[in-house]
């Protein structure tokens, strides 16, 4: 479901698993699903029906489970549908545009006893699962604090006005729940993540990667007070997302997680592309891409001096994650990423972004995942839906 983007990398990853067949190919815009059925013919396999309703899938008793490689808000409510049809779900990251909605998912896997794996695919290498041993090991020493940084050049997208909806596009089920805006190729595609009403920005796109280890390095969940910094600075554009963000979580146990954003420059970070330190009073672990080497991780003791380094071989970093996906749907066992941890790692980002818009600092209470005392700031926990068939109900 969507194969365009990240849903064509997952077509090639699953077609690269000999014990999966593609039933159905769902896009609601036909001038992108061709690179997508190359890959599913070139894998020997006979070339599906393309649909771009849902429903057409889910009501198919063959059909075990949906990929989905929408846009952000398409998440929630393909996976609601999905899990209510007793279909098992591959979800993209972040799980949601909002942190009720993956609350909602949430309840619809334990509701309907469905496995959901999240598309965090870092946690199923081996060496993430090495770096986070390291970090739980104690030689760190006592461990407070991580860092994330999400440091990258993005482009200018320009502004462009409304127009008429393109000829292949299915527009008003590309919509689904969310009140219908004019189509702007701006709040399409590749755009559509950087516009509050669909999207959350790039600390959900890439930003959402790195939390989530850095939330599984320190054992923690949902933090109780967020507060910061997120603007746009650079960009003059039609972009609404923040370009440059510094953020902090704090914990009720006194760790934190600060977390950095800058789109508008290609530097890295302590030599890293978008990592995460993890301190200790001992050490620090770095994990991330380091120039000129794949997706690993090094330790530095209190000297400065590196006593330890791993990286993840050249192979796929899709391939582990679709494997463990499959394996779980056939056990009934928790995938890697199951949709909880998910959506403690999307409601991470979904908090900074709360931040950034009010421009105050929030408390956030974990057990009842409300924000009190602030109505501005709770109202952005939700959002409003119009009356459609794929409407995730609360």
């Amino acid at each position: 479901m969507g194969v365009r983007g990240r849903g064509r990398s997952l077509t090639t990853a699953f077609c690269a698993q000999p014990d999966v067949d593609v039933a159905y190919v769902c896009d609601v815009d036909e001038t992108v699903v061709e690179e997508a059925y190359k890959t599913i013919e070139g894998s020997g396999r006979k070339r599906p029906p393309l649909v771009s309703d849902l429903r057409r899938c889910l009501d198919d008793k063959r059909v075990d489970a949906i990929v989905m490689g929408t846009p952000i808000h398409w998440h929630a409510p393909g996976t609601v549908l999905a899990c209510a049809a007793g279909k098992d779900v591959y979800v993209e990251k972040p799980v949601s545009h909002n942190v009720r909605e993956g609350r909602l998912m949430v309840e619809a896997a334990r509701h309907h006893k469905r496995i959901v794996q999240v598309g965090s695919q870092l946690p199923s290498l081996p060496v993430t699962q090495e770096f986070h041993d390291y970090v739980r090991s104690g030689k760190l020493g006592r461990v407070l604090m991580a860092k994330v940084w999400n440091v990258q050049l993005r482009r200018n997208i320009g502004r462009r006005s409304d127009e008429a909806v393109p000829a292949g596009v299915d527009y008003e089920t590309w919509t689904g729940p969310l009140p219908k805006l004019p189509f702007n190729r701006n709040r399409f595609h590749s755009t559509v993540n950087w516009h509050w009403h669909y999207g959350a920005g790039d600390i959900a796109n890439d930003g959402v990667h790195q939390l989530d280890i850095a939330r599984r390095a320190l054992g923690v969940a949902l933090p109780v007070r967020v507060s910061g910094f997120g603007r746009k600075l650079y960009f003059d554009d039609d972009q609404q997302t923040p370009d440059t963000m510094n953020l902090n979580y704090e914990y009720e146990d006194g760790r934190l997680i600060v977390y950095e954003q800058r789109l508008w420059n290609p530097y890295g970070l302590e030599g890293c592309d978008n990592g995460v330190a993890v301190y200790g009073d001992k050490g620090v672990a770095q994990i991330g891409r380091f120039r000129g080497h794949n997706w690993g991780f090094r330790v530095f003791d209190e000297k400065n001096v590196a006593v330890h380094a791993a990286e993840h071989d050249k192979s796929s970093i899709d391939t582990p994650h679709v494997q463990n996906f499959l394996e779980s749907m056939r056990s009934r066992k928790a995938p890697r990423v199951e949709i909880e941890e998910g959506h403690w790692a999307s409601a991470l980002a979904h908090l900074g972004n709360i931040v950034a818009r009010t421009g105050r600092p929030i408390r956030f209470d974990p057990k009842t995942e409300t924000i009190a005392d602030d109505a501005e700031a709770a109202a952005l926990l939700k959002r409003t839906y119009r009356s459609h068939w794929s409407t995730p109900r609360a």
